[in-house]
């Protein structure tokens, strides 16, 4: 198995780099973003390592690359001293896989690599599903009871980062983050592609699965 470590702490990056070679993977490094967007869209890695703070790019932004621009599905274990809760949720709408918090034994950074390693392998593709609602990340294919739905990129983006985190609730600053960065379009924005959202999903279904969480943000669930 060969991963890619980015990580621009030296010290933490030698650990890193013989602790797992001697569980037996072989390892490339990158100690900035920049280089290790350009190993990973340039290279075949089992799994990347990925801190969020790195000069040049941060992790957040390096995952959405290799996601959306790349249109890579490699697993992503995210590394960060930040243990807020919009600081995960926002890795995960980033696309990654997993989420370790600094510090951390290295014991269990090798079990979330071989867990996330088995769920890759198990299926091939990357299935979102809440209740009778599919998608399918790497064809971008949304279903519900079957029935094909056909979603704006910035509804497919928003879906995820919902389905990603379903039942929780995403808050509102989180989603606009996550789609628009520091600049969204006007404070009305999110309300507007969520209600389109609400209305491709769930209009025709008894059940319904996009829900509002009144001042504070929004979920998709199924009860």
């Amino acid at each position: 198995m060969r991963l890619l470590v980015i990580e621009d702490n030296p010290d933490i990056l030698v650990n890193l780099v013989d602790y797992l070679g001697l569980k037996g993977y072989t390892v490339d490094c990158a100690r900035d973003g920049l280089t290790g967007l350009h190993l990973a869209a340039t290279q075949h890695y089992d799994l990347i390592v990925l801190d969020v703070m790195l000069p040049g790019m941060d992790g957040f932004t390096l995952c959405q690359r290799l996601r959306q621009g790349e249109r890579s599905t490699v697993p992503i274990i995210m590394l960060t001293a930040r243990d807020a809760l919009d600081d995960r949720l926002r890795g995960f709408g980033a696309g990654a896989d997993d989420y370790l918090t600094k510090p951390f034994a290295m014991s269990e950074l090798v079990a979330r690599i071989e867990a996330v390693l088995k769920r890759s392998r198990g299926g091939g593709a990357r299935n979102l599903i809440v209740g009778d609602l599919n998608y399918d990340l790497d064809t971008l294919e949304v279903r519900r009871a079957g029935q094909s739905i056909s979603l704006s990129p910035i509804a497919l983006k928003l879906l995820a980062i919902l389905m990603q985190n379903s039942p929780a609730i995403v808050r509102r600053e989180v989603l606009e983050e996550s789609l628009w960065g520091d600049a969204p379009p006007d404070s009305d924005s999110l309300r507007s592609h969520v209600h389109l959202l609400r209305q491709q999903i769930d209009k025709g279904f008894e059940r319904p699965l996009v829900h509002t969480v009144r001042g504070i943000g929004y979920r998709v669930a199924a009860h």
